[in-house]
């Protein structure tokens, strides 16, 4: 039999910046007052659960805090011009420019800033992180991304 845990909201929420890219458009800068789900499957443990909800809180919120009050820039994207500087960052898209300092901007290695490849972060991540905390037991992370209401981006990866 497999199992599922769930976390969410609660202290699993972060306020960012970003403006994705797409169809050859680039959004206007503005921000989102985002939520987090994070679920993890897989056997149960010899005491009986998937993993600690404590355990998968903590990390959560530590990466919603990295993600704090924070630019969210696509380092990886394949549209957009982005130069690291020595204290800031220059993006430009077309005839538009922006710069950032580089205490605002937290550079992910990621192509778009969309709620699905936040969630994609966040997988990766916590994948890392639960298994330096050595849960073996797992067989999938699922965590999704809420910029507001209703409107969620989700990512799925199988251990």
């Amino acid at each position: 039999m497999e199992y599922r845990d769930r976390v969410e909201r609660n202290k699993l929420k972060f306020a960012a910046a970003h403006f994705a890219t797409f169809e050859g458009k680039c959004e206007p800068l503005h921000g989102h007052n985002y939520a987090v789900t994070i679920e993890v499957s897989g056997m149960l443990t010899d005491d009986s659960w998937v993993v600690d909800f404590s355990t998968l809180k903590s990390l959560g919120k530590a990466l919603c805090d990295e993600l704090d009050h924070k630019f969210l820039l696509q380092r990886d994207s394949r549209v957009l011009q982005i130069d690291e500087g020595m204290s800031n960052w220059k993006i430009r898209f077309l005839e538009r420019g922006f710069v950032f300092p580089k205490s605002d901007v937290i550079a992910l290695a990621i192509d778009n800033t969309t709620a699905e490849r936040l969630a994609e972060w966040f997988v990766t991540r916590l994948r890392v992180d639960l298994a330096g905390k050595g849960a073996t037991n797992l067989t999938s992370i699922t965590v999704g991304v809420e910029e507001a209401p209703g409107q969620a981006g989700w990512a799925t990866q199988a251990i």
